[in-house]
C-alpha cells in the first residue's frame, strides 16, 4: 500500500524500538509497546509544553478575544484578520493543541502496519508470551472478554483525558471530546490488540501530564465582571455633523 510505503522508515524505527526493549531490556512484547508509547510522548514533550502555554494564553486573553469577536460579529472576514493579528502580537498559536495528536498519528499507523506484518508477527509468536495482561495475542484483534475490557479502558481513559479541559472548553469542543471515544471504540474490535495498548497508554500519560499541569501550572482565574468591563475599550466618540450652509 502507498501509505505503508511512505511510512516504511517510521515502521522500521518503531520495530527497532520495540525490539530493543524486548531483546535488550528484557521486557515483554506488551511492555515494549508501552515503552514505545512513553518514548513517543517524551519526544513530543516540547510540543506538548507549547500546547499548554498556548492554552493558558488563550484562557488569559479570553475577554479580549471575546471582545474582538463581538465587535466584528457582522464582518467575519475582518474578525478573522483581527484575531490573527491579536494572536501574532501576543505570540499565541491557536493550532498548538492539535500538533501532539497529529504527530502521534504516524506512529499509530506505523504500529498498525507493524503488528500486521508477517515478519513481526512471526517474531512475536516465536518468542512467547504473545499476550499481555488479559490479552491473548497482541498481533490479533481482541475478542470476547478482552475486547469488552479494552473498549471500556479505551473509552474511559479517552474521556478522562478530556475531562480536565472540558471545564474551559466551549460547548462544541466538549461534544467532540466526549463523542470521539464512542466513535472510535468500534475500531478496537478490528485492530490488533497492541494498538489498543498503545492508545490506552498514551491516554494514561495525558491524564498524568494534565494532573501535573493543573497542580503546578493552574489556569488563570476567571476575571470578574468588573475586570471584563474595564478591559473593553471605550466607545468611539460620535462624529460631528457638518452644518449645512
Amino acid at each position: 500500500m502507498i501509505v505503508a510505503n511512505v511510512l516504511q522508515p517510521l515502521i522500521d524505527l518503531a520495530e527497532a524500538v520495540i525490539l530493543f526493549f524486548h531483546d535488550n531490556a528484557g521486557l515483554s512484547w506488551g511492555l515494549s509497546i508501552v515503552a514505545l508509547t512513553i518514548v513517543t510522548r517524551i519526544v513530543i514533550l516540547p510540543l506538548s509544553i507549547s500546547q499548554i502555554r498556548s492554552m493558558r494564553a488563550l484562557q488569559a486573553y479570553a475577554p479580549q478575544i471575546k471582545e474582538i469577536q463581538e465587535r466584528y460579529k457582522d464582518d467575519k472576514e475582518r474578525q478573522q484578520r483581527e484575531l490573527i493579528e491579536f494572536y501574532r502580537e501576543n505570540k499565541i498559536n491557536p493550532l498548538a493543541s492539535c500538533l501532539p495528536l497529529l504527530l502521534q498519528l504516524p506512529v499509530f499507523l506505523s504500529l498498525f502496519y507493524l503488528l500486521r506484518s508477517d515478519g513481526f508477527t512471526q517474531d512475536v509468536l516465536a518468542s512467547p508470551p504473545v499476550g499481555f495482561l488479559f490479552i491473548d495475542n497482541l498481533t490479533e484483534p481482541p475478542t470476547g472478554g478482552p475486547l469488552i475490557a479494552l473498549i471500556v479502558l479505551f473509552v474511559g481513559t479517552q474521556i478522562g483525558a478530556g475531562l480536565v479541559q472540558a471545564s474551559r472548553a466551549d460547548r462544541n469542543q466538549r461534544i467532540i471530546m466526549f463523542a470521539l471515544p464512542l466513535v472510535f471504540a468500534p475500531f478496537v474490535a478490528s485492530f490488533p490488540a497492541g494498538l489498543a495498548v498503545y492508545w490506552i497508554t498514551t491516554n494514561l500519560w495525558t491524564l498524568g501530564q494534565q494532573a501535573v499541569v493543573m497542580r503546578f501550572f493552574p489556569p488563570p482565574a476567571k476575571p470578574a465582571e468588573e475586570e471584563v468591563k474595564a478591559a473593553k475599550p471605550p466607545p468611539p466618540p460620535p462624529r460631528k455633523r457638518k452644518r449645512r450652509r
